[in-house]
């Protein structure tokens, strides 16, 4: 799931634009509502993740929330978060015990809260079912696969593994005897990303494929000899 870092500066400085009038106060109230639920705290991979219950109950420094108790053992600055609230126009904040931040989050997309921890890097907070729905599709996608033509004709194997590469990616291997253009192409990489499937070259290439209505993947921008992506039962 790749977000762009510049969307936290832009969130930050509107932030601190926006002043405290009647309409940041709205849009704050309104935050606060939409955030009362489960999330996801996560690494930007999902390797270490925190269940966070944001309720709406105040307490002296903000506003009262759970975590599950793996969450320091997951990440270590979760034992400092006491409290959460919203500052300024957008900013989802979680703080410690006296009111300071442990970590600030914008929104990035809709439902997925993007934060930075000084030398640590990227957090992510995220609806726990969309959270959980992804961690699932994911799942569905490790293993054997095949590209094939239009007219069925298979030229490559591939395998898909859940081996993390950074950045949200993952490993992908080619099988001996592909087509001369796969081979070329030579994926490395894989992911999944706003419902599409990337598979992405050492060279920086990338192939992008949509999910079709015959639960194929087919590369995009679609061509007169479309090659699709079957999984191998």
């Amino acid at each position: 799931m790749s977000v762009s870092r510049l969307s936290i500066v832009a969130a930050v400085l509107l932030a601190m634009a926006g002043g405290t009038g009647p309409a940041s106060s709205q849009d704050a109230a309104s935050l606060k509502k939409e955030m009362i639920g489960q999330w996801e705290l996560a690494t930007t991979d999902r390797s270490k993740t925190c269940v966070v219950t944001l309720k709406g109950d105040a307490t002296a420094q903000g506003l009262k929330l759970e975590l599950e108790p793996s969450c320091p053992a997951a990440l270590p600055f979760a034992k400092d978060i006491a409290a959460w609230n919203v500052r300024g126009l957008d900013i989802v904040r979680l703080q410690n015990a006296a009111g300071e931040p442990v970590i600030d989050f914008t929104e990035v997309e809709s439902g997925i809260f993007e934060g930075l921890r000084t030398g640590e890097g990227v957090y992510i907070l995220q609806n726990l079912a969309a959270a959980r729905s992804l961690a699932k599709s994911m799942d569905q996608m490790i293993g054997d696969w095949s590209m094939v033509r239009a007219n069925g004709q298979a030229i490559c194997g591939l395998t898909l593994t859940n081996t993390e590469a950074g950045q949200d990616n993952f490993q992908v291997f080619l099988k001996p005897k592909c087509d001369p253009a796969v081979t070329a192409f030579a994926p490395t990489l894989w992911r999944l990303d706003h419902g599409q499937m990337l598979l992405m070259s050492q060279k920086g290439d990338t192939w992008q494929f949509e999910a079709d209505d015959n639960a194929q993947w087919r590369k995009v921008p679609d061509s007169a000899d479309p090659l699709i992506m079957l999984r191998d039962q």
